[in-house]
């Protein structure tokens, strides 16, 4: 399928999904938006596909709204507002819970809603020098539909003073407080990355699919729900073809057929 706004590559088992719109620092607009959930969706029942990577084209990662999808919004009714939201909220939940892995490469500087591309991601790598920011309450907004995903990622103390102050701050701080999982420069950053492809490659398809649905599972059941799931879930693994495949392989000292 083509795409407008994005471009994706595929190479062996990897798809890498660039956010093309450079001359805007990759800013968000609709269309955007849009072919991002056709992507992930198309790419998630992919069974070709092994895990994605998330990055952008040119110096920015994604700059938060576009400019002229903001100068519409204006004139929006709170109804008409109400439709936009949800389909950020649905862009963001897609690639949150995409059964395939995703490697968010931020290549770039963040705002706002673009932050959010990257704190859905599983995998965080980021270049140093790179500018973050919830810069929402400057315009007298706020991030609340990102609020859901950033929270997971750097907890309540740090989301309210970083939501409450608009602060900018880069990549090593973005790694303190846990929003990136690794910084790198740029003479490592691509290697870095690949690192944690083949890391990704050497784990098997199901078993990682099945990682993301528990911590799906652990987020939505009361506790007791889940250790049922957690006890029914393993016993089913261990039976399957890929569980039994590499439980052998391990004890033969062999590779598993998924690598």
């Amino acid at each position: 399928m083509g795409y407008d706004t994005i471009e994706v590559v595929r190479e062996k088992n990897v798809a890498r999904v660039y956010l093309n719109r450079p001359d805007v620092h990759n800013a968000m607009n609709e269309k955007l938006m849009k072919e991002l959930i056709s992507c992930f969706r198309e790419l998630g029942s992919d069974k070709n596909v092994r895990m994605i990577i998330l990055t952008g084209r040119g110096e920015s990662f994604c700059a938060g709204a576009d400019l002229n999808w903001m100068k519409s919004m204006v004139n929006y009714s709170k109804e008409e507002n109400i439709e936009d939201s949800r389909l950020l909220l649905d862009l963001y939940e897609t690639i949150y819970t995409c059964s395939k892995p995703v490697i968010g490469r931020v290549n770039g500087h963040a705002f706002g809603g673009g932050i959010g591309l990257f704190a859905v991601c599983d995998i965080v790598i980021a270049v140093e020098g790179c500018k973050f920011a919830f810069s929402e309450v400057k315009l007298g907004i706020i991030p609340a539909v990102i609020s859901t995903y950033v929270v997971r990622r750097i907890g309540l103390s740090n989301m309210r003073r970083l939501f409450v102050t608009g602060e900018r701050f880069d990549s090593f701080y973005a790694k303190e407080v846990g929003l990136v999982d690794f910084v790198a420069s740029k003479e490592e950053f691509d290697s870095l990355v690949e690192k944690y492809v083949e890391i990704l490659r050497s784990s098997g398809p199901v078993a990682v699919k099945e990682v993301k649905e528990l911590v799906e599972r652990y987020e939505k059941l009361d506790v007791e729900e889940y250790k049922e799931y957690t006890v029914r879930k393993i016993a089913e693994l261990r039976v399957s073809n890929e569980g039994q495949s590499g439980i052998n392989a391990f004890l033969d000292k062999k590779k598993p057929i998924w690598s």
